[in-house]
């Protein structure tokens, strides 16, 4: 069902903070992306990318589903922030070079606040990964940075 948007289409990173490599398939509640490990990757050392690193993978397919959901309405992404996660659970420690890697993320919750929750999964080439994420969407994101800082 994937209608053609890119990674930068929906996620408001750039550059080397821009983590994901294609934007695979989505639906209503869920979206599905993809990452390829090698060399040039962000993070890249020793052979590969930390398994921790996976939060962030996950957390930027938050992103797009986010972004596709402003984009279907005719508007532009938004910057959004991840609270936390619980259980983060990887069966490795290290994402090889080479390693293809499947992100899905499937909303379960979104309140009218700006919060959402989220249940991911990162799988490919015998990796396994799964984490619930809790994120953070203000209306006006430059002002609610005003308000923390």
């Amino acid at each position: 069902m994937n209608k053609g948007y890119s990674v930068a289409e929906l996620v408001p990173h750039s550059g080397k903070m821009s983590l994901l490599s294609r934007i695979i398939d989505y639906g209503d509640e869920w979206l599905t992306a993809e990452v390829r490990i090698h060399e040039k990757s962000t993070f890249y050392e020793n052979g590969g990318v930390p398994a921790w690193i996976g939060i962030e993978y996950m957390a930027q397919a938050v992103g797009a589903y986010s972004g596709l959901q402003e984009r279907l309405v005719g508007e532009k992404p938004k910057l959004g922030f991840l609270l936390g996660t619980r259980h983060y659970n990887c069966n490795v420690t290290q994402f090889p070079n080479d390693a293809k890697l499947f992100i899905k993320v499937e909303r379960e919750m979104q309140g009218e606040n700006g919060l959402s929750a989220f249940q991911c999964s990162l799988t490919g080439g015998g990796i396994e990964a799964d984490a619930s994420l809790n994120v953070y969407q203000p209306e006006n994101a430059e002002q609610f940075l005003q308000e923390v800082i």
